[in-house]
């Protein structure tokens, strides 16, 4: 779509404002979502992030193959991306995003639909490369790439490395140096129009001149949505919006659903047996640098997991280079006045939250415990997101009755959004083994599922 200086549409009307139903029903806004606003990023704390990544001044760029996904499963070669549903990525009867369609209204501006080059996909898929090297690093904020090119050539590159500190257009813009002057810039995520804890984006876009600028999608976050668009029309600049979209959707997936949703964006894990039963066990290399759990708990905000887990294995933690660990949060239902956590130390305690329905002491001290009235997953998703995570995965392992709970009409409410299933070649025995049924009375299918071999075992991944 490319959208020109100015603030009406290609047709020469005026932008028009996305309606509920009919025109005149309930209060509909630009993402779908009736009724309230969703929670801005700027009301909501952040969680302090010690690591520091360091900015490449140039990297090569690769040799074009599968789009990255948002976890560690990756898409079959042979597929080409398809256009993408919002509501596939949030819940999708509470948050149906309005389309960035052919001919529709794009974050409220009008727009025509324009087919992207080869070169428009290849530096954007490159902005989304980028972007993911700060995945697990930059929650509460969304993932973001950009590259600016000029005459046919990079010139500078870079991306948003954490909360707080600057965001890829200006390392990109840093990189290129006066070649920015008259390029075009390539960012997966719309431009910022605001200041907050970093001064807008749009500022040093237009201050470096360039010509113009490709957006991969609107920013849901209601202080941006379209805001930046529009400042940049204004100053000149041509913009194209929504160039390789269905990967920008997927790259920040979890940023989008809690703009949305209020809440973090749940995935579910388990590994089952040839036969169906529930195991505790993951596969051959899995926990190892490389393994698929080892890239979800860096990719992943936070982890769930229950206090028969946290008391008799060490914590999950991820083997991967400058990977930053995941937010503990450990459910302890029932359980005596006392919880002892062997392999956590007094130096990472802040890393851990103790969710209990009843006063406990913990070990080591410096672990913070909230008691509430009643734990349930929806209060806890709610309770992640105001704390700055996108992103919780629900590891079920030494999952009692009680841990099992939280996850009844996990799909009628809405509450997990991706289910990772970890297929064991080994067949056992049902006697005294955990073969619980969580999930609701209900059947259903998982969409867009993803599969793949790892050292024996067999990896599902799909979509509530």
């Amino acid at each position: 779509m490319r959208l020109r200086g100015g603030k009406r549409g290609t047709s020469g009307e005026p932008a028009a404002r996305p309606r509920g139903k009919g025109g005149g029903g309930a209060r509909v806004n630009r993402y779908g979502l009736k009724g309230a606003r969703p929670p801005l990023c700027s009301q909501l704390p952040t969680v302090p992030n010690p690591t520091k990544l360091s900015i490449p001044r140039r990297i090569a760029l690769p040799r074009l193959g599968a789009p990255p996904m948002a976890s560690s499963l990756v898409a079959r070669p042979h597929l080409t991306p398809r256009p993408v549903r919002a509501a596939t990525l949030a819940s999708p009867s509470r948050a149906r995003v309005a389309a960035w369609g052919r001919g529709g209204v794009a974050a409220g501006v009008r727009c025509h639909a324009q087919a992207a080059g080869d070169l428009d996909a290849h530096y954007m898929r490159r902005c989304v490369e980028l972007a993911r090297r700060a995945a697990g690093h930059t929650s509460p904020n969304p993932m973001v790439g950009c590259v600016i090119v000029r005459d046919g050539r990079v010139v500078g590159e870079g991306f948003h490395p954490k909360a707080g500190q600057p965001h890829a257009e200006v390392f990109a813009l840093r990189d290129a140096g006066d070649l920015a002057e008259n390029a075009t810039a390539y960012v997966s995520l719309e431009p910022c129009n605001h200041y907050g804890r970093t001064p807008p984006c749009t500022e040093a876009l237009i201050n470096a001149k360039v010509k113009e600028v490709v957006v991969g999608m609107t920013d849901p976050n209601p202080i941006v949505a379209s805001k930046g668009i529009e400042k940049l029309q204004g100053a000149g600049i041509d913009v194209r919006v929504g160039v390789e979209e269905a990967l920008c959707l997927k790259l920040n997936e979890a940023y989008i659903h809690r703009m949305l949703t209020g809440k973090a964006f749940a995935t579910l894990r388990a590994t089952l047996s040839m036969n169906g039963i529930v195991t505790n066990q993951i596969g051959k290399g899995a926990e190892q640098s490389g393994g698929y759990y080892s890239q979800l708990m860096k990719e992943y905000d936070g982890v769930i997991i229950s206090s028969d887990l946290a008391q008799m294995s060490n914590l999950p933690v991820s083997h991967e280079a400058g990977a930053n660990q995941p937010q503990y949060i450990i459910i302890a239902q029932g359980e005596g006045s006392r919880l002892h956590i062997p392999s956590l130390s007094e130096e990472h305690a802040s890393k851990a939250i103790v969710l209990a329905d009843s006063p406990v002491t913990v070990e080591p001290a410096g672990v913070e415990v909230a008691v509430l009235r009643e734990i349930d997953l929806d209060s806890i998703l709610q309770l992640l997101a105001q704390r700055g995570l996108c992103s919780v995965l629900v590891d079920f392992r030494e999952a009692g009755e009680s841990f099992a709970s939280l996850l009844n009409d996990f799909q009628e409410d809405k509450l997990v959004q991706k289910v990772v299933v970890e297929m064991l070649p080994v067949w056992l025995a049902s006697e005294g083994r955990n073969n619980l049924a969580f999930g609701g009375s209900q059947s259903f299918a998982l969409k867009n599922v993803e599969y793949r071999e790892a050292n024996g075992s067999v990896l599902l991944e799909g979509y509530v």
